[in-house]
């Protein structure tokens, strides 16, 4: 199914589409001649996966988008010292293309105008003019993902007008900025700016300095750590050229535009966007592009100043339903007919501050299975804060995912998601206090759906009880006239926690649950609910002494009971009863616990 990322990116396309503001740049003849219309949108994460929308495998050039790529080479060859000493890391509030230096430093103001990226091409290790750019376009190569190579009518193009370019050149000679010839740093420089991308290169380029200088498709380490901060710092405050106040102030993204139309902003540690749109506005930015950039950093709440908290959301924990069983008490048959479905209902637990990247990653988790997904318990019981845009793209996917007819528990005691109890009452989902109530409806819905056969019946007649099943003909003979009939409402307490045994029970219809109160918070927690078919009271019954947990009726039903007295008798009465009753009680105890102990076995938390 298409995610909510999806749905997102596809929205602001169309918002932003019929902007035809701006024109291409035509001081590179070449560059005129492209489409001015063509629009495409990626998002790729740090962990890889790419959005997109529109033209996104249209090449086009990458032109100033170079500028910090080639950079970044710069400072592995020659080390951020020696780098400093040629270029400046302050904002020019210049034209991109100003014959300029600072007055003051003598330098080239920052790598991101044109001066500083061809003194920055000139301090590309290699040996010869050749060599070095083979260097840039591997190192291009490495952050795209797969080899990108020159669009040589742009370069003739470039070559033959770039007048202004070969001024900046030799001005940067004139002041030993550049120190070898300068036609060979500016031919470099032409070349680079030449190199043919797509939107869809661009988002996994940036995205690989999102994920710290390792390309998340080929896992290969692209950029040293040390050195991503160095280049994403200068992307922030001298990206966007003379715009670049107004930028940070109302993106608040590391970015890098280029007169090819192209524009890449970066969310460090979670994803890199990129642009391409032709037109571009008075200061050499696409129109559309700055445009995008500005909706996706409103909408999905990315400005890099907007983090509240330094935790990381995350999916915690992902599992089936079926390895992690409701503490409702399953028949052998129903048990075994969950864990055939194990694929068909899966848990998540988050944790942490929830903001996009987080809600992304738990959309994107959902829709790689929802072709089978027929229950989803969304757990939040650990996320503390909740942005707005993660709360609208979990709502979204829980709707996408109730239309496929896909059952939604959300765990949410506390609201975050802004749901009361009831908010979501309905086929589609509900919103639970406590995990264990979500995977127990869960584990109903996928027993309606899947039982072939006759289920268990609600109710049930005494000689039909399991345990009275398992005794001889005879045995249950005596059996059925030594127990007492009890009926009981909701809410009515049939064994209180500490006292002596009441006898034992053997439930005919309803539901009962075993419940203990938490001393360290005063919580009262469920152990098990019966139904119909089970008993309860057996083991204070047997070891004659205080029950451990109550026992409340969550539904009306009825009950047979075995009071202790009678059973105190037994033993001389009829022994082969007394021991026909204990191999049957103890049968179903191993049952029991075989369901407990699965239960608590993927629960890191506790319920």
């Amino acid at each position: 199914m298409a995610t909510v990322v999806d749905e997102l990116i596809r929205r602001v396309y169309e918002q932003v589409l019929p902007l035809r503001a701006g024109a291409p740049a035509d001081y590179i003849p070449e560059l005129a001649k492209v489409d001015p219309d063509g629009f495409g949108i990626c998002l790729a994460t740090a962990d890889g996966h790419v959005y997109e929308v529109g033209d996104t495998r249209v090449p086009f050039t990458i032109q100033s988008i170079s500028k910090p790529f080639t950079y970044a080479l710069a400072l592995t060859d020659r080390g951020e010292h020696a780098v400093a000493d040629k270029i400046d890391v302050e904002p020019s509030g210049e034209p991109f293309n100003e014959i300029s230096l600072d007055p003051g430093t003598e330098r080239p103001r920052n790598p991101m105008i044109n001066a500083g990226a061809i003194t920055a091409t000139s301090l590309v290790a290699g040996d010869g003019r050749d060599a070095r750019f083979e260097r840039i376009r591997a190192a291009y190569s490495a952050y795209a993902g797969r080899e990108l190579h020159v669009d040589d009518a742009v370069y003739r193009s470039e070559s033959e007008s770039g007048y202004r370019n070969r001024a900046i050149g030799y001005m940067l000679r004139s002041f030993g900025i550049v120190t070898g010839d300068p036609e060979d740093a500016v031919d470099l420089y032409f070349r680079q700016c030449s190199l043919s991308v797509t939107c869809h290169d661009l988002a996994v380029m940036t995205a690989t300095l999102a994920n710290n200088g390792v390309n998340a498709l080929t896992r290969e380490r692209v950029l040293p750590t040390e050195l991503v901060e160095r280049v994403l710092s200068v992307m922030a405050t001298c990206g966007m050229y003379d715009a670049a106040g107004a930028w940070v102030a109302e993106v608040g993204l590391p970015a890098k535009s280029g007169v090819g139309g192209g524009v890449v902003a970066v969310l460090p540690g979670q994803l890199g966007i990129a642009v391409y749109s032709p037109r571009l506005d008075a200061h050499g930015n696409s129109v559309r592009g700055v445009e995008v950039c500005r909706a996706l950093s409103r909408e999905l709440e990315l400005h890099f100043l907007h983090v509240t908290r330094a935790a990381r959301s995350a999916i915690r924990a992902r599992y089936p339903i079926a390895q992690s069983p409701s503490r409702m008490r399953r028949t052998r048959a129903e048990r075994d007919l969950l864990d055939q479905l194990s694929d068909h209902g899966v848990i998540y637990e988050l944790h942490g501050d929830l903001q996009f990247t987080g809600a992304e990653a738990t959309v994107r988790e959902i829709a790689r299975g929802e072709a089978r997904l027929e229950a989803v318990v969304i757990d939040v019981r650990e996320i503390d804060e909740v942005s707005d845009v993660a709360a609208t793209m979990l709502s979204s996917v829980r709707g996408e995912l109730v239309a496929l007819d896909c059952g939604v528990a959300l765990v949410d005691p506390r609201g975050r998601l802004g749901h009361t109890q009831s908010s979501l009452e309905g086929p589609g989902g509900r919103v639970f206090h406590d995990l264990d109530a979500a995977i127990e409806w869960c584990e109903d819905l996928l027993l309606a759906r899947h039982w072939s056969g006759t289920r268990p019946p609600g109710s049930i007649r005494l000689d039909q009880h399991p345990l009275l099943q398992r005794l001889t003909p005879e045995q249950r003979d005596v059996a059925l006239t030594l127990v007492e009939h009890v009926e009981f409402e909701r809410d009515d307490v049939l064994v209180h926690r500490g006292e002596p045994t009441a006898g034992l029970f053997l439930l005919l219809e309803g539901r009962v649950s075993s419940l203990v109160t938490d001393n360290a918070d005063g919580r009262v927690r469920r152990v098990s609910t019966l139904s119909a078919g089970m008993t309860f009271g057996e083991i204070p019954l047997l070891l004659d002494t205080v029950a451990l947990s109550s026992f409340v009726a969550t539904t009306a039903g009825r009950a047979a009971r075995l009071p202790a007295s009678v059973y105190a008798d037994l033993s001389a009465r009829d022994p082969s009863l007394e021991l026909g009753l204990v191999k049957g009680i103890a049968a179903g105890a191993y049952e029991q616990l075989d369901t407990m102990l699965r239960s608590l076995a993927h629960v890191p938390g506790g319920r």
